[in-house]
C-alpha cells in the first residue's frame, strides 16, 4: 500500500478494469476489484431481460449485493478513485454496498466510469447522496484518455 491513494473498482466486462489500471499507473495508486460474491454471468448481465439479476439490482435502491472482500488499510488511503460501468444511468448497486461499507468523511473520493452512451451525473449525485461527508472531486467518463484525467485531477 503506498499509504495515499486508492482505486477501487467494479468492472463486469473488464473495459473498466482497463481503464482502472491505466488510472492506478498514472496516479501511483494501489488497485482493489469491488467483486462480488457471486460473480455476474453473461446472462445476469443481460439489461434487455427483465429477469436478468442486473436488471432486478438496478430496480431495487436498496439492494446491496454482497462484497467478495474488505479492503485492507482504508483508513491509511486519502484519495479513492471509484470505478464502474454505468448501468440505468447511475452506478450498479455493488459499488453502493462498497460505499456504505467504509467511513469516507474526509477523504477525497473521485468517480469515474465507462459507459456506451449515457453520462456519468446521475451517479455522481446518487453516489454524494451516500457519502455526504467525503470531499467529492467531479467525476469523468473514462472510455479514453483516463490516466491524463487522473493526474489531472490530482
Amino acid at each position: 500500500m503506498n499509504g495515499n491513494i486508492l482505486v477501487a473498482y467494479f468492472s463486469a466486462s473488464g473495459v473498466t478494469r482497463r481503464a482502472a489500471e491505466e488510472i492506478a499507473a498514472a496516479v501511483g495508486g494501489d488497485l482493489y476489484p469491488i467483486e462480488p460474491v457471486q460473480p455476474y454471468t453473461a446472462q445476469d448481465l443481460d439489461w434487455t431481460d427483465k429477469g436478468s439479476r442486473s436488471t432486478r439490482e438496478m430496480k431495487d435502491p436498496a439492494c446491496r449485493p454482497a462484497v467478495r472482500a474488505r479492503v485492507q488499510g482504508m483508513e491509511g488511503y486519502k484519495t479513492v478513485f471509484i470505478g464502474f460501468p454505468v448501468w440505468w444511468y447511475v452506478e450498479p448497486r455493488i459499488v453502493d454496498t462498497f460505499l456504505e461499507s467504509y467511513d469516507f468523511a474526509g477523504k477525497t473520493l473521485i468517480p469515474f466510469a465507462t459507459s456506451g452512451g449515457s453520462g456519468i451525473a446521475g451517479a455522481e449525485k446518487s453516489m454524494r447522496a451516500l457519502c455526504p461527508a467525503a470531499v467529492w472531486k467531479s467525476g469523468r467518463l473514462v472510455n479514453s484518455g483516463a490516466a491524463a484525467w487522473a493526474k489531472s485531477v490530482l
